[in-house]
């Protein structure tokens, strides 16, 4: 169930009815199809017990060993849509965080966002759709911690069949979002057809 008694809890709850997220604008044609996760429905739960939450900071460089990954990180909130915005193309080695929303770390579940492609190409997302339950991701915080992240899932759905209460609802733990898009390219102000979302549970801290 969200709480919807702090702000945070309060923006979750509109994202789970609108059930909307933004980063469609991937440019295709240069990077070729992303990796597009082979596991899709497994729709896998956290085991084990939940790590103690964190203060909230914010998140500064995301490293993700697996997909060779290791990226600074902006702040991004909502677009004009209502939909989580994402960041600048300009620049393919950025990722953002949604303000609205928990910082890594906290009770509920963060929210990373990146593009896959962009004008030079290849972008820090663009293997997101590769990686596998049991591969970590490590937070760098702003208050010099370390949040430590364990996959559990790896989805992908069609834009118009976002989850938004399974993506945004849990705050029964720390937890962390990835998103990105994928499948196929349609272009126009679509872009790519899905959104791949990458499920993790906070295991430690530093």
């Amino acid at each position: 169930m969200v709480r919807r008694t702090s702000s945070s809890g309060a923006i979750a709850f509109v994202l789970i009815i609108a059930g909307i997220f933004a980063a469609g604008a991937g440019l295709g044609a240069l990077a070729g199809a992303p990796p597009f996760p082979g596991h899709g429905l497994a729709h896998a739960e956290p085991d084990g017990p939940a790590a103690k939450p964190m203060s909230r900071s914010t998140p500064m460089r995301i490293s993700i060993p697996s997909i060779n990954v290791d990226a600074p990180i902006t702040t991004v909130g909502l677009a004009p849509n209502g939909a989580i915005g994402v960041p600048p193309l300009d620049n393919n080695n950025l990722a953002g965080w949604y303000t609205g929303g928990p910082s890594p770390g906290q009770l509920g579940p963060a929210v990373i966002v990146g593009h896959v492609d962009g004008p030079q190409g290849k972008s820090v997302f663009y293997r997101l759709g590769s990686v596998k339950p049991g591969q970590k991701i490590v937070l760098q915080l702003a208050n010099h911690h370390t949040a430590l992240f364990n996959i559990y899932s790896v989805e992908y759905y069609k834009k118009g069949e976002f989850p938004g209460r399974r993506v945004y609802g849990d705050y029964s733990r720390p937890g962390l979002r990835l998103i990105t898009c994928g499948g196929s390219f349609l272009g126009g102000s679509v872009g790519y057809q899905d959104n791949i979302v990458v499920y993790a549970s906070l295991t430690d801290r530093g």
